[in-house]
C-alpha cells in the first residue's frame, strides 16, 4: 500500500497547492468581536514614573562635574544609611560607576500589591553605557504624587560597544534597558467596573455606524433594549450588579461577533516619513493629473584671486556659485474613476510619482473634489 507521504511527492505541485488553497477557502474566516472595536470604559492601565541611581557600573557612569544631581543624589541616599559625609567633600566626589536614571513603568488595571511589573531604565545624564549595572531602590509614582511600585534589579541592555585609539565601535542603543519583572506593586488603584447598574464601552475609533453596530449585535444576542448606543464613542450596555455575574457577563460580551463594518474612506500622511496609507473604502473620481518633476542643483567653485607681484596685495579666496534649473516636463495623466482600492493604487502607480510627491497630489486631488476619502496628516 502506497504510504500518504509517497502519495504527497508523486502529486503534481499545482495540483497540491490548489487542494491546499481550496482547503483554506473552506476554512470559516475569524469574525470580528466586540473586544476588537471596544473596550470596557475604566478599565486601563496607570503611567509610573521615578528617579533613581544605576550603581557597578565598569566606568561607564556620569561625569559628575558636569552632572551635580547624581552626586547630590548619592550624597542623599548615604545619609539615609547613617553615613554622612565631611563638609565639602560631596563636589570632590568622582563617581565613575554611578548614573542617575528616570525609571518608568505601566501599572496594569486591577494589579494588586505583590505582583510584579517591567520596569524601563533610561539614562538622564552623560552616562555611556548602563551595561552591567544594578538599579537601587526607587520608588514609583503615579500623576497623584503617591508611591505605587518599588523598582529594583540588574539593567538588562541589549546592545555592546567597545572604544580604543579614538575608534569607537556601538551596536543598539548603551544607554537605556530593561528590568524584567523588577518592579513590585505596592498600591492598588481602584477600578470603577461594579459600581452602578450599567457599563459603559468606548469604541477605538469614532464612527456612528459601529456604534450602532455594537449596539444591535449585543440587543439580538442578550436581549432587547440590553444596549444604547450614546454616540459615536460610547455604548451603554446594562449588566448584572453582583461582581461574579458582571464579569461573566463582559467575558461573553467581548467575544460576540459583530457584521462586517464598512470603514469611513481615510488617507493618512505622515509628514515626517512620506508613508501614504489607503484603507480598502478608498475611491477617485475622474480626473486629470499633471506631473512633472523639479531639480535645483546648486554648485560652488573656489576662485584664487593673486595679486600682483611687488603689489602688497592678499591673495583673496572667492566662492563662483552656479545655480541650474531643471524642470521635466509633465503629461497630463487622464485618471479614470476607481471604485476600488486596488484601481486607486494603480492609479497613483501610474503618475511615478514619489512618496513625498504623493502627499502634494492627493491633498490636489482632494481640493478638485475627486478623492472620496477623508485626508489625515499625522
Amino acid at each position: 500500500m502506497t504510504s500518504v507521504r509517497h502519495l504527497l511527492f508523486r502529486m503534481p505541485w499545482a495540483a497540491l497547492c490548489a487542494g491546499l488553497l481550496a482547503f483554506a477557502t473552506a476554512l470559516p474566516a475569524h469574525a470580528l468581536r466586540v473586544k476588537e472595536v471596544a473596550a470596557v470604559q475604566g478599565v486601563r492601565s496607570n503611567q509610573l514614573t521615578g528617579y533613581g541611581l544605576v550603581v557597578g557600573l565598569d566606568g561607564t557612569g556620569d561625569q559628575t562635574t558636569q552632572m551635580p544631581y547624581t552626586t547630590q543624589a548619592m550624597q542623599n541616599y548615604l545619609q539615609q544609611m547613617g553615613i554622612s559625609l565631611p563638609a565639602g567633600t560631596s563636589s570632590q566626589l568622582q563617581l565613575k560607576n554611578v548614573a542617575a536614571v528616570v525609571v518608568t513603568a505601566q501599572l496594569p488595571a486591577f494589579a494588586q500589591p505583590g505582583q510584579q511589573i517591567d520596569a524601563t531604565v533610561s539614562s538622564m545624564g552623560n552616562a555611556k553605557s548602563l551595561k552591567g549595572g544594578l538599579l537601587m531602590m526607587t520608588p514609583l509614582r503615579g500623576a497623584d504624587g503617591e508611591i505605587y511600585a518599588l523598582a529594583q534589579g540588574n539593567v538588562v541592555i541589549s546592545g555592546a560597544g567597545a572604544a580604543a585609539g579614538g575608534s569607537k565601535v556601538q551596536i543598539n542603543h548603551l544607554s537605556a534597558g530593561r528590568i524584567p519583572q523588577g518592579a513590585q506593586v505596592e498600591r492598588s488603584v481602584p477600578t470603577p467596573l461594579n459600581d452602578g447598574p450599567f457599563i459603559t464601552l468606548d469604541l477605538n475609533a469614532s464612527d456612528f455606524q459601529t456604534a450602532r453596530g455594537v449596539a444591535d449585535a449585543i440587543n439580538q444576542r442578550m436581549g432587547a433594549g440590553r444596549a444604547t448606543a450614546l454616540n459615536g464613542r460610547t455604548v451603554q450596555v446594562a449588566a448584572p450588579v453582583e461582581p461574579g455575574a458582571r464579569v461573566a457577563f463582559i467575558a461573553q460580551l467581548e467575544e460576540l461577533p459583530l457584521e462586517a463594518i464598512a470603514p469611513a474612506a481615510k488617507v493618512v500622511i505622515n509628514a515626517r516619513t512620506g508613508s501614504v496609507v489607503l484603507n480598502q473604502a478608498v475611491t477617485l473620481g475622474p480626473c486629470a493629473i499633471a506631473h512633472g518633476n523639479l531639480s535645483i542643483t546648486i554648485s560652488s567653485t573656489p576662485v584664487i584671486s593673486q595679486p600682483a607681484p611687488f603689489s602688497k596685495g592678499e591673495t583673496v579666496v572667492a566662492q563662483q556659485s552656479s545655480i541650474k534649473i531643471n524642470q521635466e516636463p509633465g503629461a497630463i495623466i487622464q485618471v479614470p474613476p476607481s471604485p476600488q482600492l486596488a484601481d486607486v493604487v494603480r492609479a497613483l502607480n501610474a503618475l511615478g510619482a514619489t512618496p513625498g510627491d504623493l502627499l502634494a497630489i492627493l491633498q490636489a486631488i482632494k481640493a478638485a473634489g475627486a478623492l472620496n476619502a477623508e485626508l489625515e496628516v499625522i
